[in-house]
């Protein structure tokens, strides 16, 4: 039973049509409207990660491609691996945290400012897994160990969309519709202040003017296929098709290997954009039930690739800035000798994107291509001052990748030095 209760709790896609369902129940809906709405909301919540999965699917090889072609070795950020790895030890507590999180997370909507729902199910069990690895660490153990990661957890999932809520409106155009349920607010607020303080008289990036002969790079999910294609064929000439062909795409050529990643890269951004549609056009209704009766003016805080349809542009610039960042970073560190953080691919994309997205919000163009390189920057260093908090995870070439589970897990540490 508890299993079946994680694994069902653990999905954004059935937490946002439970929401859903509940929000249109309490609006007394129709069965019929009930049912459509619900299954609309879960649907384009699986549509989105179907395009998120071929997004990761097409970045993965191009990744490969990187450190085989510049020799690079070192720990790569990534959510997943990590969570799998910790999981074999620590997997029954995780699970009883992040049930009991949630509950508590619900209780702080419901009884005081903070009125968030936190939506996206795989970070809330990330953190949950992330938290509990650390309390472990310092000691802390059975009930003691999931009562303080719960409440931990649940105050993560309260406090994170608050930082960077006051800019939604700038993106969306509209005042306590969403908010950003993604543990990256720290590095995406970051982005925004810096596009406030830079941006001035800036234009948007979704006002770059092309000339006629170019126009047709006006549809944005052309743009990314060619930009895209361009740069993993000039990875892929730099990694040589030996390595390409025996690893990668099973014999096929190298360069049409490369040509078919990029343009299915595009698509997978394309998928996503048509599920965001259907969960917007679903949630904010349903949450007019919800804040009547369970949780007075609530406000769903979503995953980054919400926003992705109001700045097509930034989402591509703030991708390629981020991860040049990324690069710039990983330079200075094997300057210093420090323990190299190799770009994820996966990370600089959407965390990437959204930081180029919420820059240009504040400071248009010069706050998307600057807020995206320091976000870069910050996805580079951050993740190593998590390594030693992690005990023996932290000897794992691998680690989290995302802004506030760096500034979460260090700031326990700091805590945990503090009283000893």
């Amino acid at each position: 039973m508890l299993n079946f209760l994680v694994d069902l709790l653990s999905q954004a896609s059935i937490l946002v049509a439970l929401f859903t369902m509940m929000g249109l129940i309490f609006l007394k809906k129709s069965p019929s409207e009930i049912i459509a709405g619900s299954m609309k909301a879960f649907i384009g919540f699986l549509l989105l990660g179907a395009g998120a999965g071929v997004i990761v699917n097409s970045l993965n090889p191009f990744g490969s491609m990187i450190e085989f072609a510049f020799n690079v070795q070192g720990v790569i950020p990534n959510n997943e691996a990590i969570v799998s790895v910790a999981i074999l030890k620590y997997g029954s507590q995780v699970s009883i945290v992040m049930i009991l999180s949630m509950v508590l997370h619900l209780f702080i909507a419901r009884f005081t400012p903070l009125k968030f729902i936190f939506l996206t199910g795989h970070h809330i069990f990330y953190m949950g897994v992330m938290i509990t690895v650390i309390f472990a660490t310092m000691g802390f153990t059975g009930f003691q160990l999931v009562l303080i990661s719960a409440i931990t957890n649940a105050l993560t999932m309260s406090v994170s969309p608050l930082l960077t809520f006051w800019v939604m409106p700038k993106i969306i155009g509209e005042e306590n519709k969403i908010a950003m349920g993604h543990f990256s607010n720290l590095t995406y607020v970051v982005s925004a202040l810096i596009g406030n303080l830079i941006g001035k008289n800036s234009r948007s990036t979704e006002e770059l003017k092309l000339p006629k002969e170019l126009s047709f790079l006006r549809d944005n999910i052309l743009a990314i296929a060619l930009t895209m294609s361009f740069l993993y064929i000039s990875v892929a000439l730099m990694a040589g098709p030996e390595y390409i062909e025996s690893e990668l795409s099973n014999g096929q050529n190298y360069l049409v290997f490369a040509l078919i990643q990029g343009v299915t890269f595009a698509a997978g951004v394309s998928v996503v954009l048509s599920g965001v549609r259907m969960i917007i056009g679903e949630i904010i209704p349903a949450f007019k039930g919800i804040s009547e009766v369970l949780v007075p003016d609530a406000i769903p805080a979503l995953d980054c690739p919400v926003i992705f349809p109001y700045a097509p542009n930034a989402v591509l610039i703030g991708f390629l800035c981020s991860f040049g960042g990324g690069l710039i970073g990983l330079f200075i560190q094997g300057i210093l000798g420090t323990t190299l953080i190799i770009p994820g691919v996966v990370p600089h994309f959407f965390v990437g994107a959204t930081a180029g997205v919420f820059g240009n919000a504040t400071g248009g163009r010069r706050g998307c291509v600057l807020g995206s390189l320091v976000n870069g920057l910050l996805l580079t260093f951050l993740p190593a001052l998590l390594l030693p908090i992690l005990g023996d995870l932290g000897f794992q070439n691998t680690t989290f990748s995302d802004g506030d589970f760096i500034g979460v897990g260090a700031l326990i540490g700091i805590i945990a030095n503090l009283f000893n």
